[in-house]
């Protein structure tokens, strides 16, 4: 893994279709300070085309006129630098999302730089498709958007720069992070053009490669890049197979990761069965506990069902809340910065065979000097009884342990026989 002396991003994902304005983010922001969370992610919020879609970008300097006050002009980024002003008060960084494999179709660029983007044979603009790996007859189409030919455009150096020119206008307002969407679909030669110019202006710039989806060699085609993080797909992980530590080890030799219980892009976990709030602690818990960095989306610690929809969202798709998570997310959170290797990406491997109801793993420092353990319980409805002859050696030297499911984790001395409720997760320390 290249070096890093950054600290460790845990990240909280304000959406701004939950919001009537940009004023109102702030708001948010004590609250998540006190949870323990160092930057602020939001998605797209520029101006959309015919969509609405928040990622159908019409034009990238101005802001979405959704979230602005009536009458207010979407050129004037007054709102957003009074937002970034506030993070900074509360020491949290502000992260952006940065849309540069394809516009809204009916973008500023499309009439102002058609040779930028992609073309079929007769001329006319292309828009991005996902076939179906299961069924080569399915094909989605996103009609509401334009490809931008990154690689291949007769102008190419010019767009390039006009990326560079965005990076660089944002900077210029005191903004560090960028979240780079579908980060596998744009040349891996102008993400290092971009991320070493970001770095050369701003030492503290960051940028995140979202990768969900892609093949694994295409994650390996963006090292040369330069990326700060990957965002990993532990998520997804039923802890009876050894893909994720499989992906985990072959991804950290590129950049540290970045887990999550659940995504804008995805259901939200309460939704699913069983619906519980030990599964919803214990998806975050080991979410945190996985890799170097963590996201949290906004309404998970209040056990929101009701998904981020970037097209149709709404202030009043906010779910009252079933319970509130605050104080134990904060707890969670807060051991990060107490346990250093909590702080790193780590390496993992499994002490105990992926067939049995439960699973104990060892994470181990990236100089390979410190270890920790943890346990988890994989039925989400059945209490897993580990006798003494089942517990490792590796555990049974550990001294003190820590189960995720209490509204408060405390430290306990490890006992000879125990018993893993439902979802569980524990943390035992050496």
């Amino acid at each position: 893994m290249k070096p890093s002396d950054k600290k460790a991003l845990i990240v909280y994902n304000l959406f701004p279709r939950f919001f009537p304005t940009v004023d109102d983010w702030a708001a948010e922001l004590p609250r998540i300070a006190g949870m323990g969370f160092n930057a602020v992610f939001v998605n797209s919020f520029f101006e959309t085309g015919f969509s609405g879609s928040l990622y159908a970008v019409k034009d990238y300097y101005r802001l979405n006129p959704l979230f602005l006050a009536k009458g207010a002009d979407p050129s004037d980024f007054s709102p957003l630098d009074r937002f970034n002003n506030a993070c900074g008060k509360y020491g949290i960084d502000l992260f952006i999302d940065l849309v540069i494999n394809h516009t809204a179709f009916d973008a500023m660029l499309t009439k102002l730089h058609p040779e930028w983007y992609k073309h079929d044979a007769e001329g006319r603009l292309v828009s991005p498709f996902a076939i179906d790996p299961a069924d080569e007859t399915k094909v989605t189409v996103w009609e509401d958007l334009a490809s931008i030919d990154n690689e291949k455009s007769q102008d190419r150096d010019a767009l390039w720069a006009y990326w560079d020119e965005l990076v660089a206008f944002f900077q210029g307002k005191g903004i560090h992070g960028f979240r780079c969407d579908a980060a596998y679909q744009v040349p891996v030669g102008l993400w290092g053009k971009l991320i070493s110019a970001a770095k050369r202006r701003d030492k503290r710039a960051t940028f995140l490669a979202e990768t969900l989806g892609c093949r694994l060699e295409q994650i390996e085609a963006l090292a040369p890049a330069g990326f700060d993080y990957l965002f990993n797909s532990v998520k997804w992980w039923n802890y009876d197979q050894p893909w994720a530590i499989e992906q985990h080890t072959a991804n950290q030799i590129i950049a540290p990761s970045i887990s999550f219980p659940e995504s804008h892009d995805t259901e939200r976990l309460a939704s699913v069965a069983p619906e519980t709030e030990p599964v919803q602690k214990s998806r975050y818990a080991f979410a945190a506990l996985f890799s170097k960095g963590v996201l949290l989306p906004m309404g998970y610690e209040y056990g929101a069902k009701t998904r981020m929809d970037v097209v149709r969202g709404r202030p009043d798709d906010v779910d009252p809340p079933q319970w509130d998570l605050c104080k134990w997310i904060g707890r969670v959170n807060s051991l990060k910065g107490e346990l250093p290797l909590l702080s790193e990406e780590g390496s993992w491997c499994t002490i105990t065979p992926y067939t049995h109801p439960y699973l104990f793993l060892k994470k181990t420092s990236d100089d390979g000097r410190m270890s920790v353990y943890a346990g988890v319980n994989k039925s989400a409805a059945d209490e897993t009884v580990i006798e003494e002859w089942m517990v490792p050696e590796e555990i049974k030297k550990c001294s003190q342990v820590m189960s995720f499911l209490n509204d408060e984790p405390v430290w306990e001395p490890v006992p000879l026989a125990f018993t893993l409720d439902p979802a569980d997760v524990v943390l035992f320390l050496p």
